[in-house]
């Protein structure tokens, strides 16, 4: 008698050697899960079901979300905090300057203060009234690698302080002054608060304002503010600043792309053109000149110098040539613009007054003049010789582009 086969788990059905009996398939297996279920409670089976139910639901969830709202935020909190952003917000109303430097007031435009209000997106307009009006607002620095591309697309709240700034290790509170304030009536003004460290260690060498409402606000999720980004370079930084608009004894390297000690700097001071005056009087005087000492026409540093310059304001000073034998006088203005002209030594005409003959004589004299520039007299009294409107020429309200081409560079100062 042959030793039986002992039955193991790994073998499959219809392998064993030995004849057994077995219930007809589909019978068996059906009165099986048919106890299985009578046997088994509710309570047994949660455990089971409960992770099938639970990752049904949240795609179902995901679906809707993303069907409805775009793409589904990263937590469901995030998300309910989405939806409730999209009326109250603080905004920064007015527009920061591009660049700031370490220890400086943080101003806007104008030397204004930057104005912060609460507004209500849904009826476009500032919370003026009611408890919110009046909420604490607390400052801070944000990075400029901010989530959302611009203010129409919203943000959570996370998303929000997870972009606010520490100040490196070692150094100050990278913000100092008034960071904390009260709306009233839904609008506040930033006093007192400048940067202590530059924005050059971070990856976009930028930073930006924040906003966000410091005390509770009774589960109302109000959107924080963020402003555009802008540089915040060394206080040292400051003395090679550019003015805007540049005064007239201002050095030629405060002028856009001209660089202290730089090489333009350096060329125009080998031509004795110092100061913004100076550079504006070759610009009136030899034009093609200039512009080849800077480039060329159509060179873009050119054009950025001479936009500049041209924002300059200039004094009152007017200045006076006659050529007695002609009796004709022409008047000046302090970068060599001719203003007026008189052909009878009384009567001074503006440009715009002249005849095409009277125009060519002062054309002719003008090159003379340039050439003779200690012939030319100041005028103190400018009531005697000019109207209001001819002050207004004097002072270069209405440049006019008077180049020449045969004028020998440097010329003499008067």
């Amino acid at each position: 008698m042959g030793s039986k086969r002992p039955f193991s788990d790994e073998e499959e059905e219809g392998e064993g050697s030995g004849p057994s009996y077995r219930e007809p398939e589909g019978i068996g297996s059906s009165n099986n899960a048919r106890n299985v279920v009578q046997r088994s409670s509710i309570e047994e089976l949660a455990p089971t079901l409960e992770p099938l139910i639970r990752g049904v639901v949240q795609q179902e969830v995901k679906s809707v979300f993303e069907k409805f709202f775009g793409k589904l935020p990263r937590s469901p909190s995030d998300a309910l905090q989405l939806r409730s952003t999209t009326s109250l917000q603080l905004r920064f109303q007015t527009k920061l300057l591009s660049t700031y430097f370490t220890g400086t007031r943080i101003e806007s435009e104008g030397n204004r203060a930057i104005r912060l209000v609460l507004f209500d997106a849904n009826c476009n307009q500032i919370v003026s009234y009611g408890p919110l009006s009046s909420l604490k607002i607390m400052i801070v620095p944000l990075d400029d690698d901010f989530p959302a591309s611009d203010d129409h697309e919203d943000w959570s709240q996370s998303d929000f302080d997870s972009k606010i700034i520490q100040a490196r290790e070692g150094k100050r509170p990278l913000l100092t002054g008034n960071l904390v304030m009260n709306l009233k009536e839904g609008v506040a003004d930033l006093v007192d608060v400048a940067f202590t460290d530059n924005s050059s260690w971070r990856r976009s060498r930028k930073f930006r304002f924040g906003a966000k409402a410091q005390n509770a606000t009774g589960g109302v999720r109000i959107r924080e503010a963020r402003s555009e980004a802008f540089v915040v370079k060394d206080q040292r930084g400051e003395s090679y600043k550019k003015h805007y608009p540049p005064a007239q004894g201002d050095d030629t390297w405060r002028l856009e792309k001209i660089g202290k000690d730089g090489v333009l700097h350096k060329r125009l001071a080998s031509y004795k053109i110092y100061t913004v005056k100076d550079f504006l009087q070759v610009y009136t005087t030899n034009e093609s000149f200039l512009c080849t000492l800077l480039g060329g026409p159509n060179s873009n540093i050119w054009k950025a110098i001479i936009k500049h310059a041209k924002t300059c304001i200039l004094d009152d000073k007017v200045y006076m040539y006659s050529c007695v034998a002609d009796d004709i006088g022409l008047l000046f203005n302090s970068v060599l613009e001719v203003v007026g002209a008189t052909f009878d030594g009384e009567n001074h005409l503006f440009m715009n007054e002249l005849n095409d003959f009277q125009k060519s004589m002062v054309e002719g004299l003008k090159h003379q003049v340039f050439k003779d520039l200690d012939g030319m007299i100041p005028i103190d009294d400018l009531s005697t010789v000019a109207t209001p409107v001819l002050a207004a020429n004097l002072r270069g309200d209405h440049i006019a582009s008077l180049g020449m081409q045969d004028v020998d560079i440097p010329f003499s100062q008067y």
